[in-house]
């Protein structure tokens, strides 16, 4: 299952015993923090210290935002490897194996790599508490030292100024987007979300904002650090190309990037920082290395006739995105979009359904029987209020709700799977051959 484990259990008294698998490890973490998320870097300052006495002999490139956090790293790593750097990229959460978010060279990291690397973190540990999360980011940075790598392409779980990831000081950042999400720990508005994903610029680097309108709390910390900031509309500009196509323009080079199926602001984003990571590399190469970016559960087609796509998108701001993917998928042909949507209880569900209810012709509601989520009756409860299309079918899991919307598709007829990142992972396995899914 992605993310973090979704099924309560002790965790064993001591760590795993050496040579213990990478499942054995995972069921520890999930237990030796009493919390899930505890923002702050004091705790994981101590034990990096241990590991790294000085900071690591890598360019650190960090990646903060609301939503196209993926798709940025993804790009970067394509666009490194393609200029023949030495590149790890650093992602969460994951759809099925936790190797997924730690890449070397654009492959999985090993099940013995990602073994020593937790290993060398628990020594180090000496009884700080880490959360899950912080333990897997410090044995990224580890294995990625091991492995020599000279570029560190690191996405930031939550937030940015108390992520875990922020521990080390980037030589370059990028802030994808700003909106609403988890607001418990970041804020109810773009300006004190902003001031928390600016959390990662420091005195000086370049960096690039993806955002059309960023906050002002974003452009006065890069102002106030002298930061080396690039903003779409003044210093890029995106306006259509060819037909499929997107053109960017850097001062005089103009790059084609993929109008979809991912987001082209985090795409544009990537090859804006790349001129100054990989300036010589030509455009012919770095258009190239765009163009075949594809990142799993992003507005993903994963089964035809009928179509199916599924989309980790969460929040509002995700979600407005995907309806206007699906409204120039249709752009007013025949067929209907058929919503399968299974949510977590600590997101805006309410905001969600409301940015996708004009491009959805029928719903069918999922229960998500997880940590965190909805049943179908508390999720009906929760949107009971949005207009909707059609009176939404409910299920007790992803699989019959997708299973019903399959076959109550007709000729035409389009199959989204959205709502989070567990929704996502239980389409992809159900439909996917196991060597495909994983």
């Amino acid at each position: 299952m992605n993310q973090k484990g979704s099924e309560s259990s002790s965790a064993p008294v001591g760590p795993p015993a050496r040579g213990a698998s990478v499942q054995e490890w995972l069921h520890w973490l999930e237990a030796i923090h009493p919390t899930e998320i505890d923002l702050g870097l004091d705790r994981v300052l101590v034990v990096l210290r241990r590991l790294f006495p000085r900071k690591p002999q890598a360019r650190i490139i960090t990646v903060a935002g609301t939503n196209g956090k993926g798709t940025t790293v993804t790009a970067l790593e394509s666009i490194l490897l393609a200029a023949g750097r030495s590149t790890g990229a650093y992602m969460s959460p994951h759809l099925f194996r936790y190797n997924e978010r730690v890449r070397i060279g654009g492959q999985e990291i090993s099940d013995a790599a990602l073994v020593t690397a937790f290993e060398r973190v628990e020594a180090a540990r000496r009884g700080v508490t880490l959360t899950y999360f912080e333990f897997g980011t410090l044995a990224a940075f580890v294995a990625f030292a091991d492995a020599g790598v000279e570029n560190w392409v690191l996405e930031v779980g939550l937030g940015g100024r108390l992520d875990a990831v922020n521990v080390l000081d980037p030589d370059y950042a990028v802030i994808t987007s700003v909106d609403i999400d988890h607001i418990g720990f970041l804020g109810d508005n773009r300006e004190v979300i902003g001031f928390e994903k600016a959390g990662i610029l420091r005195p000086g680097i370049p960096a690039v904002c993806a955002d059309p309108n960023p906050p002002s709390s974003v452009l006065q910390q890069a102002a106030a650090q002298k930061v080396a900031l690039k903003l779409t509309g003044r210093d890029y500009t995106l306006a259509p190309g060819a037909p499929g196509q997107v053109l960017l323009t850097i001062g005089d080079e103009k790059i084609e990037l993929p109008a979809g199926p991912l987001p082209v602001q985090s795409v544009a984003a990537a090859a804006v920082l790349s001129r100054q990571l990989v300036p010589e590399l030509s455009l012919e190469s770095l258009q190239h290395a765009i163009q075949n970016v594809r990142v799993p559960g992003r507005f993903e087609t994963i089964h035809h006739d009928p179509d199916v796509i599924i989309d980790v998108g969460h929040n509002p701001h995700a979600a407005a995105w995907l309806a206007d993917n699906l409204r120039r998928l249709r752009c007013g042909g025949p067929g209907r979009i058929l919503a399968v949507y299974g949510a977590l209880g600590d997101k805006d569900v309410e905001g969600v359904v409301g940015a996708m209810s004009s491009v959805v012709d029928q719903w069918y509601l999922a229960g998500l029987n997880v940590a965190r989520g909805l049943d179908f009756d508390s999720l009906m409860k929760r949107i009971a209020t949005v207009p909707l299309h059609g009176t939404p079918g409910v299920f007790g899991s992803v699989s019959e709700a997708l299973a019903a919307a399959m076959g109550e598709a007709m000729s035409g007829d389009r199959v989204v799977v959205f709502g989070s990142f567990f929704t996502v992972a239980l389409a992809r396995e159900e439909l996917l051959p196991a060597s495909e899914a994983s």
